[in-house]
């Protein structure tokens, strides 16, 4: 499958990666080309810079957002929250008209230092501002409650844990709830659709406890998982 991924940080990295490595062809947009292969410092995440990153696999491709929006048959966002409006701007409405994009997208604020807050919060989202910007687009929010490296193998860490979908789209939903079980490995048991769009507010807000859950264990690879029981007597 041809996939469009926005952004080319650590995320992105690893998530191409693991589509690549799973015979997908995989190109990633960004604003600067020459800007992005010519960066050398490491990334925020402290992962390496774009620019080595591609040389170990050179069967990933770098365009401007435009071209990757035309290229993906499905497209992922993962870019940093404050810039995914301005980001799928750049693209050709046709190109995105009838697509499913996958928000991994966070609306992370680290303005004034860390712990980051939310640029948008309580009453909108992120994946919110995105379908309104781009009707023609086919959000659905998901995998932005865990890292990266559980995001492509949800079994490096052990034991039970639930990622989250969110989408106005039902058909969409599905469509990307398969992929998260053949893409990444993702049990269909483990996958929660949580509704429509609106309740990407609650996974977004999520990444304030996660933050801090980080912070704690001093452990990236946190996750949680929802359990059910019978309804209490009242």
């Amino acid at each position: 499958m041809k996939i469009g991924i926005f952004g080319t940080g650590m995320v992105a990295q690893v998530v191409g990666g693991a589509l690549m490595a799973r015979g997908h062809d995989v190109q990633f947009g960004t604003r600067d080309v020459a800007g992005t292969l010519a960066r050398t410092e490491k990334t925020g995440m402290g992962s390496a810079p774009f620019s080595a990153w591609i040389k170990d696999n050179p069967k990933a491709t770098l365009a401007p957002f435009r071209d990757a929006a035309r290229h993906g048959e499905v497209l992922i966002n993962a870019t940093a929250g404050g810039g995914s409006l301005a980001a799928l701007a750049s693209a050709d409405p046709k190109d995105l008209a009838g697509k499913i994009l996958i928000d991994i997208a966070n609306p992370l604020d680290f303005s004034k230092g860390f712990p980051p807050t939310l640029s948008v919060c309580n009453t909108d989202s992120l994946a919110e501002q995105i379908q309104r910007a781009f009707p023609a687009l086919k959000v659905v929010k998901s995998l932005n409650t865990v890292n990266a490296s559980v995001m492509v193998s949800p079994a490096v860490v052990s034991g039970d844990h639930t990622i989250f979908v969110s989408g106005n789209d039902a058909a969409a939903k599905a469509e990307v709830q398969r992929y998260l079980g053949e893409w990444f490995g993702w049990q269909r048991s483990s996958i929660l659709d949580l509704g429509d769009i609106t309740t990407a507010r609650g996974t977004e807000m999520f990444l304030a406890l996660w933050i801090r859950l980080y912070a704690s264990t001093k452990n990236p690879m946190v996750t949680i998982n929802v359990l059910q029981g019978t309804t209490a007597a009242r």
